[in-house]
């Protein structure tokens, strides 16, 4: 857990930051070269946002330092576990 999970965590009632990890993990960040992670598991919180953006990172796959794009699965991909 990263530390803004950890400090607003503790900030919010449980059922709050139950809602920031859920929104969190529909938020994904993904690689020119296709590798996709969520939001939370990279240790961030995307809690109420709307809109896409690029970030940039290093990808955990190729290494490369590029511009992730961060965009929100539907609730189709989510319900699917992300194959629709």
């Amino acid at each position: 857990m990263g530390f803004f999970q950890k400090l607003f965590g503790g900030l919010f009632s449980k059922d709050r930051a139950a809602d920031m990890e859920a929104e969190s993990r529909a938020w994904m960040m993904q690689c020119p070269c296709g590798h996709e992670i969520s939001v939370w598991e990279a240790g961030g919180i995307r809690y109420k946002a709307k809109g896409e953006k690029k970030t940039l990172m290093r990808c955990q796959k190729c290494g490369e330092r590029t511009w992730h794009r961060v965009y929100k699965k539907s609730d189709q991909e989510q319900q699917a576990g992300g194959a629709v």
